[in-house]
């Protein structure tokens, strides 16, 4: 372990081209989203600066854009702290989840095409090998890449803006769930997949405001357990 807590080889390297403190932001927002970062961690910047081969300034600036944005609490005296979601957070960023993604079932279900339906299937298909070989850091980035399909499918643009904007904080609040949801998750995604097949709009949209509420149940239960 790194003396900021991060494992060997979590550091992304720093795509070009971009400004840097563009870049140096991109690469902490990850390393958040992932739990690499997790919450409640005490951010150095010196120490971040270091990890990332670059100077503290970059680090300061994507700090303070990481501050605006919820990310991250700057504490006067203190310093820099990953943001520890509360349960309310979480609890009404997921229900908005939830009515968003349950129309772009229903839209897709509406007008998707075949190639992809096989698309959804072999999305769904790489998550559950991630699921089987235990690889968690996979099965999260595969049921993003299988939820932006859908919005994709679903063909409304504005739609597709708005989940945008809360994708990152979905992926880090079923970070600590995902080995619990495991195998049960990919179920429900394949009972999606043949819903939007059947072009069954009605069933679509009741099995992923299901499947959206058995996470956000998950999420929940596990601060309790």
């Amino acid at each position: 372990m790194l003396s900021t807590g991060l494992p060997q080889g979590a550091v992304p390297k720093l795509e070009r081209p971009g400004p840097l403190r563009d870049r140096v932001y991109e690469a902490l927002l990850e390393l958040i989203t992932t739990r690499a970062l997790q919450p409640g961690q005490h951010l150095v910047e010196s120490e971040l600066a270091g990890h990332l081969g670059v100077s503290r300034q970059p680090v300061r600036e994507a700090l303070q854009r990481l501050n605006t944005e919820g990310w991250v609490d700057l504490r006067p005296a203190q310093g820099a702290f990953v943001h520890e979601p509360t349960e309310e957070e979480a609890d009404q960023l997921l229900t908005v989840r939830t009515l968003l993604e349950a129309e772009a079932a229903r839209l897709a279900a509406a007008g998707a095409d075949s190639a992809g339906i096989a698309a959804l299937e072999a999305l769904c298909a790489e998550g559950e090998k991630a699921v089987e070989a235990d690889d968690v850091d996979g099965a999260v980035a595969m049921n993003a890449r299988f939820h932006a399909k859908i919005m994709e499918l679903a063909g409304n643009a504005v739609l597709a803006e708005l989940a945008a904007q809360v994708d990152r904080r979905v992926r880090w609040y079923y970070t600590p769930v995902a080995r619990q949801r495991g195998h049960q998750s990919w179920i429900e995604h394949r009972a999606l997949i043949a819903a939007i097949t059947d072009r069954d709009e009605q069933l679509a949209t009741r099995l992923m405001r299901e499947h959206t509420e058995h996470t956000r149940r998950s999420y929940h239960a596990r601060a309790r357990s």
